[in-house]
């Protein structure tokens, strides 16, 4: 997508005071220290990485919230890599990141994730649904043809305390409202819910921990949301949100997600989305709430990372 404008306003804050609102507003939604026995994962969609041109303070802004998480699949990075190195250039030296070749909207999907804790394993993929196979991409319904992904979601194998995991990082066909575009993100979700499923009942499977996480453009978490509906068709599983914070700033949708096999489910020990935006740059806030979210859709975001806690 195209960057968003600029703001047309500089907008200077303490760096030190920010992140300790970040810290406080962290504990506030009880995201969990990192521990030797749990694995924390987060996804983001740190909006057009890459073309729009954040300050140093800004990237060790988002790098602070990347930090407190073992894996975190990034979504809308750009072909242009600037954004992503220069938040890697932030985070501790533990931390690696492995991406993939550009696709719609000449985007890459990332992971970060911390080398000391987790090992990267073997299998590093983009998901292609061969054209053959694509008759089977279909929901009742639905008279839109399925005819592969805009962007192949990326996945990556890692291991932790001797357990092999995959995980998916998805940013799924947005297009419009119109009924096709409708349609055809609901496909992709489809289409991501039965590799799922295929993955886990073959025999050849490299693992059975199986997690796609990233922007689904899923509008509603509830019954009678195409999409919502499609990508649970197959079996994977949502967490139980005990609290709704959505997962835009402008609190009206529920784009992004962690969906997992059913096998994870009593694995989980917490979850959540991090409202940032509830915790910086509050003088900006006070001053004129338009201007507020202007500077976070271009400096920080317009989407709020996912997280969740895993004990296997």
């Amino acid at each position: 997508m195209p960057a968003f404008p600029k703001p047309n306003f500089v907008y200077d804050f303490d760096l030190n005071q920010e992140i300790e609102n970040l810290l406080t507003h962290k504990a506030k939604r009880k995201i969990p220290k990192k521990s030797n026995d749990k694995l924390l994962i987060a996804t983001w969609n740190i909006a057009n990485l890459g073309l729009q041109k954040r300050w140093n303070e800004h990237y060790k802004l988002i790098a602070e919230i990347i930090s407190w998480f073992d894996i975190i699949a990034i979504q809308e990075t750009n072909q242009n890599l600037e954004g992503l190195n220069n938040i890697e250039l932030e985070l501790p030296t533990y931390y690696d990141l492995i991406f993939s070749d550009k696709s719609g909207n000449n985007e890459r999907s990332a992971f970060i994730y911390n080398n000391e804790k987790v090992q990267l394993l073997n299998l590093i993929a983009e998901i292609s649904i061969p054209p053959k196979d694509h008759r089977y991409i279909k929901i009742k319904g639905v008279n839109t043809k399925f005819n592969g992904f805009d962007r192949n979601p990326y996945l990556c194998s890692f291991e932790w305390n001797n357990n092999k995991l995959i995980f998916i990082t998805v940013h799924s066909f947005f297009g419009s409202e119109k009924k096709a575009d409708i349609e055809r993100r609901s496909l992709e979700a489809y289409a991501i819910s039965r590799y799922a499923e295929l993955s886990k009942n073959s025999k050849y499977s490299f693992s059975k921990n199986i997690i796609t996480m990233g922007d689904f453009n899923i509008p509603k978490v509830e019954v009678g949301d195409e999409t919502y509906e499609a990508l649970m068709k197959r079996g994977l599983k949502l967490p139980e949100h005990s609290t709704q914070v959505y997962s835009n700033i402008n609190n009206d949708k529920q784009y992004d997600q962690i969906a997992f096999l059913p096998a994870l489910k009593s694995k989980i020990t917490s979850h959540g989305v991090f409202d940032f935006d509830s915790a910086i740059f509050e003088n900006l806030w006070q001053s004129s709430v338009p201007n507020f979210k202007k500077y976070l859709k271009y400096y920080i975001s317009d989407h709020r990372p996912m997280w969740m806690e895993l004990e296997l």
